[in-house]
């Protein structure tokens, strides 16, 4: 449970599991700060998370939180790594034993730790106000207005309402869901003029109702940059996953002039993982939005626009400009052109799976789903470390997890390190050499019927959740007759254009196209869209970085 003072004012948070020692931090924070910030205190992780959530769509800010390295259920390192995606820019402070010295040191680099204070801070004039002020000055020096809530109103089992959650929430935009059954709900849907019938409805912070939005009107209208401030780059990235990320900070911070164009949020498949524990630096593993919404701030930082929810349909060379246009026929030019699309989870063939898509069916991690899994059966189709995240992440509070795989075994796609964790979990069940034979639901997913891959006899299982990640698909159609594909259609780049690594017959350089330069001088491609590429993410941030020093070289001889 968490209690605080004031209603306005900017919070400083304190999370303890000894009540004791909950009121004494909390007495102590008053005494010196609470005339000018409101401090709020908890009594567990869990009820911590609960209460910045909802400071979070009130459009509140936090300036601190310090929270006790030992307590249950979820410690003080693992409370602030997830309060991180809460609450990017808050300090974070580690209250711990001089026993427990080390794993704080070890938090530094986990959840990028601000201080770690040892107990007891008495006297706190000596030992603990120091430090704060210091914390506050740093976080004031930032700019943290508060952003008001946008509002979504519409109905669980509506696949546009989930999009347009999936959309908010991926973009890192605060908004307050409402169902459309529900008595708050229905007021707004009144004050907003409408029957329900049309949803879902998303009231601005402007109190602006729109309804069914499609993204590019909703990223406009929630202050996501949408059009480019210029007609002429140094380099634009296209895509806005781990590769056009490293790509933009990389050519941003290089002093090339950068824009980044997304299709629809920034992170890509990463951006969606609820976990990814195999990337350097990162010892005790960092979601996907965490590590997206850094790699945001950073390429933003040093300069890089970046473009939500425009859709890229053309490129073409003029001279020695680059020519992106765009789905409602504007278009920019650039020196040159990363090409970092990425790649989509491919579709499920069974019957049943497109009606109930976004209605039960989702593919990827459909984060803004996982809270009402609680207590239900979820099926997972997929066998590779996506499939495995996802599982472990749903795992903490669906009744169970059931992972469906066409192979014989997970060995074959999975990491070892996650192949342990899945067996080491109670509630996580893996069925190899099974597949989906079909959907069934009237209006939402209710049922499945599950086959043996050999051949062999079917199964009607319950079933309202089903999360599907199974291949990658290109995000490349868009290039046909631009760009050298392979037959699966991802992008040949630098030795792989042609069978014997030679200039493809229509290159017009006297030198051989570099390592990711495609059969268009100028255009290069980083991550997974290219060909053989390693499908992971630190591979894919690696290939962005070199992208760009390749653009430089090319630059330099253009």
């Amino acid at each position: 449970m968490a209690h605080a003072d004031g209603a306005t004012r900017t919070v400083i948070m304190t999370v303890d599991d000894d009540p004791g020692v909950s009121r004494a931090v909390a007495r102590d924070l008053r005494r010196r700060y609470g005339a000018t910030y409101r401090i709020v205190r908890a009594e567990s992780g869990g009820s911590a998370l609960e209460a910045l959530r909802e400071l979070k769509l009130r459009g509140d800010l936090v300036a601190v939180i310090l929270a006790d390295y030992r307590m249950p259920q979820m410690n003080g390192i693992e409370f602030l790594e997830r309060a991180l995606d809460v609450y990017p820019g808050a300090r974070r402070v580690l209250l711990t034993a001089y026993a427990d010295t080390n794993a704080a040191i070890d938090a530094i680099n986990v959840v990028d730790l601000d201080h770690y204070l040892l107990k007891p801070w008495d006297p706190p004039e000596e030992k603990l106000y120091p430090v704060l002020d210091d914390l506050l000055r740093a976080w004031r020096a930032g700019d943290h207005r508060p952003v008001p809530s946008t509002k979504v109103v519409g109905h669980r089992w509506s696949a546009r309402s989930s999009e347009v959650r999936e959309f908010l929430a991926r973009n890192q935009v605060p908004y307050r869901w409402y169902s459309s059954d529900e008595p708050e709900g229905r007021r707004l849907l009144s004050a907003a003029g409408q029957d329900g019938l049309r949803l879902p409805v998303v009231i601005t912070p402007d109190g602006t109702p729109l309804v069914e939005p499609e993204a590019p009107d909703l990223a406009a209208r929630v202050g996501l940059a949408t059009t480019p401030t210029a007609d002429f780059y140094d380099l634009v990235v296209i895509g806005g996953g781990p590769a056009g990320l490293g790509a933009a900070v990389y050519g941003a911070s290089e002093g090339l002039r950068t824009v980044l164009v997304e299709r629809s949020a920034t992170g890509g498949q990463a951006g969606q993982s609820s976990r990814i524990e195999n990337y350097l630096g990162f010892p005790d593993g960092v979601s996907g939005g965490q590590l997206t919404e850094r790699a945001r701030r950073q390429a933003a930082k040093f300069g890089a626009e970046i473009l939500t929810a425009r859709e890229v349909t053309g490129l073409e060379a003029s001279g020695a400009a680059r020519i992106v246009r765009f789905s409602d026929g504007s278009e920019i030019a650039a020196h040159s052109v990363i090409l970092a699309t990425g790649v989509s989870y491919r579709q499920l063939t069974a019957p049943g799976t497109d009606d109930l898509t976004g209605c039960g069916v989702f593919y990827g991690s459909a984060l803004t789903e996982a809270a009402s899994c609680q207590g239900h059966d979820v099926y997972i189709v997929g066998g590779a470390n996506s499939a495995g995240q996802a599982a472990m992440y749903l795992s903490r509070g669906a009744k169970s997890v059931t992972l469906l795989v066409r192979g014989g075994s997970l060995a074959a796609s999975m990491s070892h390190y996650l192949i342990r964790q899945i067996e080491e979990t109670p509630n996580i069940h893996v069925r190899c050499g099974t597949v989906v034979e079909s959907a069934h639901g009237d209006g939402h997913l209710e049922r499945l019927t599950l086959r043996d891959a050999e051949g062999g006899g079917t199964e009607l299982v319950d079933a309202q959740w089903l999360f599907v990640f199974i291949g990658a698909a290109p995000l490349t159609g868009w290039l046909d007759g631009t760009v050298l594909r392979d037959e699966r259609g991802f992008i040949l780049a630098g030795p792989d254009l042609t069978p014997d690594g030679r200039p493809p017959a229509d290159w017009e350089l006297e030198r051989p196209p570099y390592h990711l330069e495609t059969s268009v001088p100028g255009v290069f491609v980083a991550g997974d869209a290219r060909a053989e590429s390693a499908k992971r993410v630190a591979s894919a941030v690696g290939e962005g970085a070199m992208a760009v020093m390749l653009v430089h070289r090319y630059l330099e001889q253009s």
